[in-house]
């Protein structure tokens, strides 16, 4: 046998685990929905921008808690700098306006199509490098913008005829409220957040389980479930809620501006089955 007989045969070539290759016409399917996406964005006002897809860590780091952090690329680069891959389009927004504040007019609304890069197990429908597409009004607390932004992304979605279309809408500070009524502990609260926002993926049951496995007590965990699983129109469902939590200023104030978000997507003549 010959010393090149020997050798080993070459690795054949290959993206690396969790990362894909695009061919030609799904290239060309991307770029109609975007197209179709900035030409709603755009109408409705909404101007593009982008950001490195490297960030310095500092700047990332701390804003997606302990288990985004463990998903986050974050190296040195050659200069030695700690740096990190950006892990959504929101962090790398917040400081595009601290450093650009000046250059801005506000309310300053701007859109954000691009790769975002996560270190996580792929699995079907899940990558380590996928696309984002945000639309955020940055400077203003009014409802109006905010159902502005919902508004949006019913057209968005229309342009693209994506069907049956539910947006969900939430309220951090209703959120905030919940845990405190239930009794979760505030080092605990994104723990919460976070199972929530899996109720329509893994169930009831896969919530309470996901909350007990992180330390939540079993009575903190069943009156969320409670109360996240309350279901119908949003005026009687934001009724109960306030007599629920009526002791509790930010729960009010929270449900106050939802009422008023949906007094505003009634005015601007979205669809009642488009958003819940």
């Amino acid at each position: 046998m010959t010393r090149e007989a020997k050798a080993e045969a070459p690795r054949p070539p290959q993206v690396l685990r969790g990362m894909r290759d695009f061919l030609p016409q799904q290239m060309l399917l991307r770029q109609e929905i975007i197209d179709r996406f900035r030409a709603v964005f755009e109408r409705f006002g909404f101007e593009p921008i982008d950001t490195p897809l490297l960030e310095y860590y500092e700047v990332l780091a701390g804003k997606y808690g302990e288990e985004g952090e463990k998903l986050m690329y974050h190296f040195q680069d050659h200069g030695g700098r700690e740096v990190g891959l950006r892990y959504d389009l929101t962090v790398p927004l917040a400081r595009f306006v601290a450093a650009h504040r000046h250059e801005l007019t506000f309310p300053f609304k701007r859109y954000h199509i691009g790769p975002v890069f996560r270190a996580e197990r792929p699995q079907r429908g899940r990558y380590r490098q996928f696309w984002q597409c945000d639309v955020d009004t940055v400077g203003t607390r009014s409802m109006l913008a905010d159902a502005e932004v919902l508004l949006v992304w019913i057209e968005a979605l229309d342009s693209v005829n994506v069907p049956n279309v539910v947006i969900q809408v939430n309220h951090r500070k209703l959120l905030q409220a919940l845990a405190r009524h239930a009794g979760v502990p505030a080092e605990q609260a994104l723990l919460v957040y976070r199972a929530i926002d899996k109720l329509e993926k893994i169930g009831a049951d896969g919530v309470r389980e996901e909350l007990l496995r992180h330390g939540v007590a079993e009575p903190a965990a069943r009156a969320v479930l409670d109360l996240v699983q309350l279901r119908g129109e949003p005026a009687p469902v934001l009724a109960e809620v306030r007599e629920r939590l009526a002791g509790d200023p930010q729960a009010t104030v929270a449900v106050q501006e939802l009422e008023e978000l949906f007094r505003y997507l009634q005015l601007l003549g979205a669809d009642p089955r488009r958003y819940a």
